[in-house]
């Protein structure tokens, strides 16, 4: 028979209903024995009773591991992810780059069939991206796109380029998972707060009122923005959410660095300055440095088919050498 603090359960709101559940049997358990022994002419009925209740008690103590096992899986893999792309290195090519790996992100995001939006959106002359927020709901987001997070490389000859030369350029990809249970606590006092109008899409409202927010973590220089929702308070509530995934992910990474000797053949989730992948356009290839794996047909894998390599990723698979 598993052992649950009823407390505990009561607390969740998942499993409050069948602790009820299980106090009840406990009770109703008690009494048919308290029966059994004033009168042992009821033994048989009894014993029904109690195949019962005990019936009863196996079904519901399953249910609530099944509800723990699978809110276990949700803290570790949870269904919902903020995605930032930031232009690095290569001006208006590495903004361009930047859009690219978020429209490659967004294609493969509505092929499962995941909710994105937008939460911030910084752009430059030519529609690249100078860094852009994303919010992903869906199943299995985070253990798929939890790799994600470092910088990208990309090598190609751009449009304006007159003498055919390659370019390099990188743009950065950060992946925050957004947990329901935080480990830590948020001091207001350590947080500023901006407002400003928000631009793009949403009306005239939008563009006279300071929905628009900012949140600075000022201990670690952190900040994060929210301009696509609807009212203030809501661009606040979001921007919050964020700011707490950052903090989140930056103490799991300093306790990971504690037992770096212990991860080193693991292949890294959280390091943004690692370079992890290169799009080389002229070769059609791209090669994933963790792994020494390569894989050609860039458009189709710009345009969301990543399975393959996310596949690779996960199972650890590994190719013979690292082409630059």
């Amino acid at each position: 028979m598993a052992t649950f603090d009823l407390e505990e359960l009561k607390k969740n709101n998942q499993t409050s209903y069948l602790a009820l559940i299980l106090e009840r049997l406990a009770r109703e358990e008690a009494e048919v024995r308290e029966m059994l022994d004033s009168d042992d002419t009821l033994h048989e009925l009894a014993a029904n009773e109690l195949k019962s209740i005990q019936e009863q008690r196996d079904n519901t103590e399953k249910q609530i591991q099944e509800i723990l096992d699978k809110e276990k899986e949700e803290e570790e893999f949870p269904n919902e992810i903020v995605l930032e792309v930031r232009a690095g290195a290569g001006g208006d090519e590495a903004a361009l780059f930047a859009w690219e790996l978020a429209h490659m992100y967004e294609r493969f995001a509505e092929v499962r069939g995941w909710q994105w939006k937008v939460n911030y959106e910084s752009k430059n002359d030519i529609g690249g991206y100078k860094e852009a927020s994303f919010e992903i709901k869906g199943k299995d987001v985070y253990r798929l796109m939890r790799y994600e997070t470092g910088v990208h490389r990309v090598q190609r000859i751009p449009a304006t380029e007159k003498n055919g030369r390659v370019h390099t350029s990188t743009a950065s990809v950060a992946v925050l998972p957004i947990k329901k249970k935080v480990n830590f606590e948020v001091n207001p006092a350590d947080f500023d707060m901006e407002y400003s109008r928000s631009g793009g899409k949403g009306g005239q409202n939008v563009n006279k009122v300071e929905t628009a927010v900012r949140i600075i973590h000022k201990p670690t220089g952190l900040d994060v923005r929210s301009t696509n929702e609807r009212s203030q308070l809501a661009n606040r509530e979001k921007a919050m959410m964020i700011l707490v995934a950052k903090l989140q992910q930056l103490k799991e990474e300093e306790e990971a660095k504690k037992y770096a000797g212990v991860r080193k053949n693991q292949i890294g989730t959280g390091d943004r300055s690692e370079k992890i992948r290169t799009y080389n356009f002229s070769q059609d290839r791209i090669t994933d440095h963790r792994i020494k794996k390569s894989w050609h047909n860039l458009p189709k894998i710009l345009e969301g088919e990543i399975d393959e390599i996310f596949n690779s990723l996960e199972s650890g698979e590994t190719g013979d050498e690292d082409e630059e």
